[in-house]
């Protein structure tokens, strides 16, 4: 494994509650954000940080991750959960910030929505799907 390890959304909450400078990155698109819904950070005091690991419409790769990474104030002695969808995306961005410095990075291994239930709706698990704060839109 070339990053700190895979944490279930209810882990990836508890850590966030547990140490004020670790921080929550979705890697989702824009799209994304705003119509399936964010997680909800606010009782914790901080914001969710944004960074897109491929671009929205054309599924480009984000050539500019990691420097936006460290643009967002992200510190690589900080605790870092990249969290995307489903937990694949998510992968390689925590071993992008891993080879980049960022050695507490950690992958959201069910993401915000989770896998796709027997018929195709993601109510398997997942942050939503854990109970977790999040808002739409």
């Amino acid at each position: 494994m070339s990053y700190a390890g895979d944490v279930t959304p209810t882990e990836a909450w508890s850590a966030l509650e547990e140490d004020p400078r670790a921080v929550l990155v979705d890697v989702r698109t824009h799209a994304e954000w705003s119509y399936v819904g964010l997680p909800d950070l606010r009782s914790l005091g901080r914001d969710v940080v944004r960074i897109e690991w491929q671009r929205y419409p054309d599924g480009r790769l984000n050539a500019h991750f990691v420097d936006d990474l460290a643009a967002a104030g992200i510190e690589p002695d900080q605790r870092v959960y990249f969290l995307c969808r489903s937990g694949v995306r998510s992968i390689a961005a925590a071993e992008a910030a891993t080879a980049g410095g960022w050695a507490q990075s950690y992958n959201v291994s069910e993401g915000f929505e989770g896998p796709h239930d027997p018929e195709r709706h993601r109510t398997v698990s997942g942050w939503k799907v854990a109970g977790l704060p999040w808002v739409q839109g």
